[in-house]
């Protein structure tokens, strides 16, 4: 049987994602909206819509092809 661990550990370090915000495609409706509630949600530092929107712009041209 091991012995416990009796002193702390260093916290584990993750990577900061810089990675620029999906592009709407051009003349999408759809995308369009998305961008724009990502921008008023950005504006009064809601962070949780702008994720969710960005998730939706990435997925969302997969419907333009």
């Amino acid at each position: 049987m091991s012995e416990p661990m009796r002193y702390s550990t260093p916290p584990v370090e993750l990577p900061l994602r810089m990675d620029r915000d999906p592009v709407p495609a051009e003349g999408c409706a759809g995308c369009a909206e998305l961008a724009a509630v990502r921008s008023r949600a950005r504006a009064v530092g809601d962070m949780t819509t702008v994720s969710g929107c960005n998730v939706y712009l990435r997925r969302h041209p997969e419907g333009h092809q």
